[in-house]
C-alpha cells in the first residue's frame, strides 16, 4: 500500500510520457505529508481564541478547506464566526475581533455628556446640562453587548424660576401738612439662570415715584422666563406721620382743622358761639417736635356789664355776638307773662344754641325790675331800655332783637318756644351758625 502512495507520481510521469523509456531514471520519492504545507496564512486572533478543522486531520493546518471557529471575548466581536481557507490562499472573511461599538449619541439640547470610554463596549457616559437646566430622564447610559445603550439621550428642561431681589423696606415721614409721602425706588432687574430672557415683569402695587399714605403698604415683582416659570420678592412701604397729641373745640366754641387735624404741620383754628369770648390762642400748629404751638384755647362767658349809664351801651356788649329776646310785663302775677317764661324755662339749650339772651323788664317805674338771668339791672337803666325800645310799661310785650341790634319781631302775646326757633332760623347768619354747629355735632337732645 505504501509504494503505491510512494510512486503514483513517477508512473503518473512515465504514462504522461515525460520520462523516456530508455533514459536513466531517477527517481525522487516526494512523500505526500509535504502537500500539507499550510496554504492560508495562519490564524491569529487578538482579544479572542481560534479552533480549526483540516480535512486531513490537525496535522495540516491551514490547508485549503480548513475551517476555524472565532470565538471574540466579552465586549469583541467577528464580521463573521466561522471563516474558510480558500483556493485564493485567503481565508473566506475578515476574522479580527473588534471592539463592540454603540452608536454616537446626540449631544441634548441645552447640555452635554462626558463618557469614559467614547462609544465602545461598556462606556458609561454622564449626562449634564448648562445652568438653569435641569435633566429630565436618566443621568447615565451604559454601551451593551448589543450595541445599543442602556438609556435613552436625557432631555434639558428650564424648571428653575427666574431670580429677582427686591429694594429694602421703605421707611418714610410724611411732609409737613400732608398725610403722603413720595417713595422712590430702583425697579428691579429679574436674572434668568437658563438663557436669560425675561418675557415679563409684573408690580403688584404702586409705582415709583407715587405718593403713598400713611401705613404700611406691601409691594411685590413677579418675573417670567421663556418657559412660564416665575420668580417673585416682596418688600414694604410704611409711610409714617408725626402726630401731635389731639386737640378739642373748646366748650362753646368751634374748631377747625386743615389736613388731618393733628398731623405735623396742621392749623388749627377756634372761634366761640355768640356770648362767648376766646381766651389763649385763636389758632394753633402741630410744630416738628410734636407739640402745639400757642396756649390752650377756651371760650368764657360773655361778661356783661350791668353798671352802665345808659341802655345804649348795655346793647352794645351783645353786637354781633348775642340775640335778645326782651320780655316785658307790668307785674310778676301777669297771666301772659308767667306762661311765657314757663315756656321758655324747658327751652334753654334751644335759646342757646341760637345765640338767644333773655332780658326781662318786669312792673312800672320806679318799682320796675329789671334781669339778665341772675343778674339785676338798676331800675334808671331798665326804664332807658323800654323807652329806647319804645316798650309800653302796662301790657305784655315781647322784643326779638338781632345781632346787628335791629328790631326783628314783636309779640304783644306769649308764643311757643317752636315759634320762636322758627323765626329765628330764617334769619340769613343763622344759616351759618346751624352749618357749623353741625361740623361740631352741636346739638339739643330731644
Amino acid at each position: 500500500m505504501y509504494w503505491k502512495s510512494t510512486l503514483w507520481p513517477l508512473i503518473l510521469c512515465i504514462k504522461q510520457g515525460i520520462v523516456e523509456s530508455n533514459a536513466w531514471l531517477s527517481v525522487v520519492v516526494i512523500p505526500l505529508s509535504s502537500l500539507g504545507t499550510p496554504w492560508c496564512a495562519p490564524i491569529k486572533v487578538k482579544h479572542g481564541d481560534v479552533s480549526c478543522r483540516t480535512p486531513r486531520g490537525e496535522h495540516y493546518r491551514n490547508v485549503m478547506g480548513t475551517r476555524c471557529k472565532i470565538r471574540c471575548k466579552q465586549g469583541y466581536e467577528t464580521q463573521s464566526s466561522e471563516v474558510v481557507c480558500m483556493a485564493s490562499k485567503h481565508w473566506s472573511s475578515n476574522y479580527a475581533c473588534r471592539e463592540i461599538r454603540c452608536p454616537k449619541l446626540n449631544m441634548p439640547a441645552n447640555g452635554g455628556y462626558k463618557c469614559s470610554d467614547g462609544s465602545y463596549f461598556n462606556s458609561r457616559c454622564e449626562f449634564f446640562c448648562s445652568p438653569g437646566y435641569s435633566l429630565k430622564g436618566q443621568k447615565t447610559a451604559t454601551c451593551q453587548h448589543s450595541k445599543v445603550w442602556s438609556a435613552g439621550v436625557p432631555t434639558c428642561v428650564d424648571i428653575d424660576p427666574p431670580k429677582i431681589k427686591c429694594p429694602n423696606l421703605k421707611d418714610k415721614w410724611a411732609e409737613p401738612g400732608k398725610l403722603t409721602a413720595r417713595v422712590t425706588w430702583d425697579t428691579p432687574e429679574g436674572v434668568d439662570t437658563a438663557d436669560g430672557i425675561l418675557t415679563d415683569v409684573i408690580l403688584k402695587g404702586k409705582p415709583s415715584k407715587s405718593d403713598f399714605p400713611e401705613g404700611l403698604h406691601k409691594m411685590s415683582y413677579t418675573v417670567f422666563d421663556r418657559a412660564g416659570n416665575k420668580g417673585s420678592c416682596r418688600f414694604t412701604v410704611r409711610v409714617r406721620v408725626r402726630r401731635c397729641s389731639s386737640l378739642f373745640p373748646p366748650d362753646n366754641g368751634y374748631m377747625k382743622c386743615d389736613s388731618d387735624g393733628d398731623n405735623y404741620g396742621a392749623n388749627c383754628e377756634f372761634k366761640c358761639t355768640g356770648g362767648y369770648e376766646l381766651q389763649g390762642s385763636a389758632a394753633r400748629v402741630c410744630q416738628y417736635g410734636l407739640t402745639w404751638s400757642g396756649t390752650d384755647t377756651t371760650c368764657a362767658a360773655m361778661n356783661i356789664n350791668v353798671g352802665v349809664q345808659t341802655a345804649a351801651a348795655l346793647l352794645d356788649q351783645f353786637y354781633e355776638k348775642r340775640r335778645l329776646l326782651i320780655i316785658s310785663a307790668p307785674t310778676a302775677a301777669n297771666h301772659n307773662y308767667r306762661f311765657q317764661m314757663t315756656n321758655l324755662q324747658h327751652a334753654q339749650c334751644g335759646l342757646d344754641l341760637r345765640h338767644v339772651t333773655v332780658i326781662e323788664l318786669v312792673g312800672t317805674y320806679p318799682a320796675q325790675v329789671g334781669r339778665i338771668r341772675h343778674r339785676l339791672l338798676p331800675p334808671g337803666l331798665a326804664l332807658q331800655l323800654r323807652l329806647l325800645l319804645q316798650i309800653p310799661q302796662r301790657s305784655f310785650q315781647m322784643v326779638l332783637v338781632d345781632k346787628q341790634g335791629m328790631d326783628k319781631q314783636r309779640y304783644p302775646f306769649p308764643i311757643t318756644a317752636a315759634e320762636l326757633f322758627t323765626t329765628i332760623d330764617t334769619f340769613p347768619l343763622r344759616k351759618d351758625e346751624m352749618m357749623l354747629q353741625q361740623e361740631a355735632g352741636q346739638a339739643c337732645q330731644s
